[in-house]
Order: structure tokens, then C-alpha cells, then sequence
């Protein structure tokens, strides 16, 4: 028997060889022939061949194509020069009508039907395990001499004619402070699954037991740790169980043909779209990620967004990437709950200001846009106001189609449990994210003020408390909006609004928000929030994150996408709506306030406008 270690240094040819005649007593080739590519394994017949090529193409993470066998074709030229598939992997399984009747060290005895077979080569991960150890990364599979755990997730593939099944993702346990360098070393690696398509807890990918894989070993985290989940070439083995051909092969999950192609240089690309990391929650863990290209655009319009137009202090509250981490946390939700309504004109009827309804309805189309639920929160007292502001804003083209008007009524102390969760249970949250866009936020004190620290506690319902509950419900993050401090979600920043905003240790909202997307006017917060949807969602490495690397990019959604983004058309529009339902301006948004000599509308219009230019460019 040869010495495991010496594997690693041995050429490919040499391990197959070993491999051949049955000389190696291990379980796995991870860490074997290192620097070398190694294959996933599937044959079916050659009826199938063609589908299942289609369903290659259309999961090229998972099922990234190496090469494709003729018929009866035992070697692959374009892999290797000497290989025979028939002996060349560990182990093989062997499937008859979907079911796995067998583990085989040798495929020869099916040598007549495999000549009705073709055989495909699928990239693995095994491949960049070598390189993450030159960069620093630790691989705790390889350093426990194990093989790496792999789990049936609950993200299906696009399916094909005769092949469906649900997506199987590895997972290898990456210390904290290597999150980003694990990402940019292997997302050029397309055709070894590239980058990851999940980073953090495993309940997001329907995982409920990381001590349980459905293939391979439990690999053992070190303490710092974060779970980290590539696509899997397994995935080909649970498209042809669920094909039920009569009879196919597969490698065994950690049995790889091990390729004579040199793995590629992990640098070389042109680096425009560079990853980077975020985390967007800390219960449930979950990590996203996008291109720098797009962060350097979305920190752009956080800075056109949070200059102080009135002079406020607004400045002092803010903070770098809010926008970004909340839109990054909003583009993986499935339903989102907006919440809006500032009764600044407590003497009129109504007493709501025209700063927020825009911003909201501009998130709103956006996210209806993305194929997201939305619904928006607001006072008992201003249902009516706010049913008939959507419905006009559908007639005349701001919004696509209606989102739900609801309110919230505090009963018992259960009640915005019930409200969030379906039946009240905290494991089934019906929104994930929670925005508040100029809605009045409570005070430490428990009263709520205008900006001139007068009490408007008797127009407010307490959708704060849905906020407040969010906070322990996992699974619901929240985003808050606002340019003076006592807005719903500044809770965050209230004491910067306690030394720098004009009464602020009175009205400083105590409510946190997950994140604070602060702005001279809370209605350019909302549209900057809708322009970042945009550009995170036509980013490739977003929407590859989004996916899971599964399907097909989603550009051919871009127009409809870009006809979703606020305008300055449609703003006017919406004005006009407002202003023949009687809602007035608030003091930071008055259309008869000027700035630097010129009216606010002009500033309001120019923002937009540079807005949708930096998103568009």
C-alpha cells in the first residue's frame, strides 16, 4: 500500500494508475495530486445525453461541463491521456430505476452497455482545496483527513425534461477574517464551482444538521469558524436517482476522477468584478456578497443622498455602507413590510407630510419589480389617505400593480408576534424585512415629536413595536429611513441626534433599526434604496449569490427592472396626487424652500436625476 501523504505530490497519471489496481485503502481524493483539477462522474445512456447536457448548462455551478464522452468512449483525450473511466475513480455507485443498488471499484463487467453510455466530466471542488491552503486559508476536511461533508439543500435546479432535483451543497468551515479571501480565490474558479453560493447558517439553505451530512464526513469547525457552502457535483447524482433511467453510474461522493489538467492561475482575470463580503445578520448568521464595482456605486449615492440641505446636523449622524448592507439584506428577502407616515401638521386634516409616501412608493416598485411581496403598515386613522394614494399612483404608471394597505392594532403583549409570525411562531415570519421611511418614531420617553419637540403621540399607532419585536424574532431584519433623528429606526444613531440635531435629546427616536440609511430628505433615502436594489440585482456576483448558482443570470429582467426605478415624472405625478388628497409639505421638503437661491424642487429634481445617472451609468 502506498503512503497516504505521498499522494499529494504524485502526478495524476501515477494515482490513477494506484487507483487502477486497486493499491490505495482510502476513502476520498481530497488533497490527492494537488495542483491538478479534479471531476465529478456521470453516465447514462446516450438517449439522455442531450438532456442532460441542457441540465449542465442550465446549473453550471453545481454541474460545471468538463467534458462530454461519445458514446462508448472509456477515455476522455481532452482530460487526460491514459485514462479508462471504467477503473480510473475510487468508487462508483450504480443507479437501476433511480435506485442506488450498488458501490463498485470497477465498471469493467458493464463494459458491452457501456458502449450505449456516455459519460460525463463535471468540475469539484477538490480542485481549489490547494490553492486556499497557498493563500492561508485553512481546509479543515483535509487537515482532518476526512472526507468534506455534502447536504441535500432545498434550493431546486432548473429543470429539464427528464432531470430535476434539488441542489446538494458542500460545506468547509472558513475562519472569519478569511470569509473574503475564500470568496475572491475561488470565484474565478468557474468550472470547480466557483464561489460560494451561501455563507452562514445552513437553515437558509434548508440544511437543519451540520453533524449530519448526507454524504461525505462531519467535518469539525474550529472555534471563529462561519459555515461556508459551495455547489456540489452530487447534485448529478440526484438527477439521475430522480431520472429512474434503467441504469446509470456515478463516482461515489468523494471518489473523483482526477483530471492532467494543471489548475488555473486563481488571480488571473481582470478583476473588475472583484467580491466582497458583507454581513447582513447576526441571527441567523447570514454573509452576502457583491462586486466592489457595485459597492463603489452605492457608497457614491449614500454621499449624494446625506448632504444636509437645511443645515440640520444630519451629517453627524451619518454611516458608511448603511445603504449597502440594508439593500444587501432586503435583496435576499422574500417579503417586505413598509411602514411611512409623519403627522408633522397636527392642527390639519390630514396631518401627514409629503416627505416619505414618495420614498416608499418608489421601494415598493421596486421590489415588486424584483418579484418580492410587499405590503405597507400604516395609523388606523390613515388608511383611507393611503388606499387611495396607491390606487392613483397605479392609474397613472407610478406603481406596476396595487400593494396591500394594512394596519396594526396593539391588543396584548403578543400582538406583534401574531402580527410578524404566522400563528405567532418566531420560525415562520411572514416578512423578512421591516423598512420605516420618515415614520414617526417613539421617544425614550415613550411620546412621539415633530422636529419642533411637539408631542404628536395621539395621530401615531405603535408600529414601533413590531420593530422592537423584530429584534428577537431571527430570520426579520429592519432598515430605517430618516434626515432628522426622530424617525422610526434612528434609534440607532440617537446619540449623535442627541448632540448634533436641534432638540434632540427630546425627540431622538429610542427605536433601533437594524440598519440607518440616513439623507438630507427621507425621500431620497428611498429612492437611493431603490437605485442600489438595481444595481446589486443586475450584478453578476449578486445574482449568482441569489441564485445559488442555479438557473440561468436573470438579465433578460433588467428592463422591466429599470422601468421600476423612480423618476422625476413620476415624482411630479405623485405630488400632484398628494397635493389634491391635501397632504402638505413637511419643513425639510417644502417646495417653496430654497437652497443655495435656488427653489427645493429644482435641488429634489437634480437629486433624482443624479441619482439614475450614477445607477444607470
Amino acid at each position: 500500500m502506498v503512503f497516504i501523504g505521498g499522494l499529494k505530490t504524485l502526478l495524476p497519471h501515477a494515482v490513477r494508475s494506484l487507483i487502477r489496481t486497486n493499491k490505495l485503502s482510502i476513502s476520498n481524493t481530497s488533497g490527492m495530486a494537488e495542483g491538478f483539477k479534479q471531476a465529478n462522474v456521470v453516465i447514462l445512456h446516450k438517449s439522455l445525453a442531450d438532456d442532460f447536457e441542457k441540465f449542465c448548462q442550465a446549473n453550471d455551478g453545481p454541474l460545471p461541463l468538463l467534458y462530454r464522452s461519445k458514446p462508448g468512449e472509456w477515455k476522455c483525450p481532452s482530460l487526460s491521456s491514459d485514462a479508462d473511466i471504467r477503473t480510473d475513480c475510487l468508487q462508483y455507485k450504480k443507479y437501476e430505476n433511480g435506485a442506488c443498488t450498488g458501490t463498485l471499484t470497477s465498471l469493467k463487467e458493464f463494459s458491452e452497455q457501456l458502449k450505449d453510455m456516455v459519460t460525463f466530466y463535471l468540475g469539484c471542488s477538490f480542485t481549489f482545496e490547494k490553492t486556499l491552503q497557498e493563500v492561508g486559508i485553512p481546509v479543515r476536511n483535509v487537515e482532518q483527513k476526512c472526507n468534506v461533508s455534502m447536504y441535500k439543500t432545498a434550493v431546486p435546479c432548473w429543470d429539464t425534461e427528464h432531470f430535476h432535483c434539488d441542489l446538494v451543497a458542500t460545506m468547509r468551515p472558513i475562519p472569519k477574517d478569511k470569509l473574503e479571501a475564500v470568496v475572491r480565490t475561488t470565484y474565478l474558479m468557474k468550472k470547480a464551482h466557483g464561489a460560494p453560493i451561501h455563507i452562514g447558517n445552513p437553515g437558509f439553505l434548508g440544511i437543519q444538521d451540520l453533524s449530519n451530512p448526507d454524504y461525505g464526513d462531519a467535518v469539525q469547525a474550529q472555534p471563529g469558524d462561519v459555515p461556508v457552502f459551495w455547489a456540489c457535483g452530487v447534485t448529478g447524482a440526484e438527477a439521475v436517482s430522480n431520472c429512474k433511467s434503467p441504469l446509470a453510474f456515478t463516482h461515489a461522493p468523494g471518489c473523483m476522477f482526477i483530471t492532467d489538467l494543471k489548475l488555473e492561475d486563481a488571480a488571473a482575470g481582470d478583476g473588475k468584478d472583484v467580491p466582497e463580503v458583507y454581513r447582513i445578520c447576526q441571527n441567523p448568521l447570514h454573509y452576502s456578497t457583491t462586486s466592489a464595482a457595485a459597492v463603489r456605486k452605492i457608497r457614491c449615492l449614500e454621499d449624494m443622498v446625506g448632504v444636509d440641505p437645511g443645515d440640520r446636523g444630519v451629517t453627524h449622524l451619518l454611516t458608511q455602507d448603511e445603504l449597502l448592507k440594508a439593500c444587501l439584506s432586503i435583496s435576499h428577502a422574500q417579503s417586505v413590510l413598509i411602514t411611512t407616515g409623519f403627522p408633522t401638521h397636527f392642527k390639519y386634516e390630514p396631518p401627514e407630510e409629503n416627505d416619505g409616501p414618495p420614498g416608499a412608493i418608489a421601494m415598493a416598485a421596486m421590489l415588486n419589480a424584483l418579484g418580492k411581496n410587499v405590503a405597507i403598515v400604516t395609523d388606523q386613522r390613515a388608511l383611507n389617505l393611503n388606499e387611495k394614494i396607491i390606487k392613483e399612483a397605479v392609474e397613472q404608471g407610478i406603481l406596476e400593480t396595487p400593494v396591500p394597505i394594512i394596519s396594526y392594532h396593539s391588543d396584548s403583549v403578543d400582538s406583534a408576534l401574531l402580527f410578524l409570525c404566522e400563528d405567532g411562531n418566531p420560525e415562520k415570519p411572514r416578512f423578512n424585512h421591516l423598512i420605516a421611511i420618515e415614520r414617526t418614531g417613539m421617544a425614550a420617553d415613550g411620546n412621539y415629536y415633530n422636529a419642533r419637540k411637539i408631542n404628536i403621540k395621539h395621530l401615531v399607532d405603535p408600529i414601533d413595536e413590531l420593530f422592537l419585536a423584530a429584534q428577537n424574532i431571527p430570520g426579520i431584519t429592519s432598515t430605517g429611513i430618516g434626515d432628522g433623528g426622530n424617525e422610526l429606526g434612528m434609534g440607532k444613531v440617537k446619540e449623535a441626534v442627541k448632540k448634533y440635531i436641534k432638540n434632540g435629546d427630546v425627540i431622538a427616536c429610542n427605536v433601533d433599526a437594524d440598519f440607518t440609511v440616513v439623507a438630507g430628505v427621507s425621500n431620497w433615502g428611498g429612492y437611493a434604496v431603490a437605485c442600489a436594489l438595481y444595481i446589486l440585482n443586475t450584478c453578476e456576483i449578486h445574482d449568482r449569490y441569489l441564485r445559488k448558482a442555479v438557473g440561468f443570470p436573470r438579465s433578460s429582467a433588467k428592463m422591466k427592472w429599470s422601468s421600476a426605478l423612480p423618476s422625476v415624472a413620476k415624482e411630479e405625478r405623485l405630488l400632484n396626487i398628494l397635493q389634491r388628497l391635501e397632504v402638505r409639505s413637511g419643513k425639510t421638503a417644502s417646495l417653496e424652500m430654497e437652497v443655495d437661491g435656488l427653489p427645493f424642487y429644482d435641488i429634489h429634481s437634480a437629486m433624482l436625476e443624479k441619482l439614475l445617472e450614477e445607477t444607470l451609468k
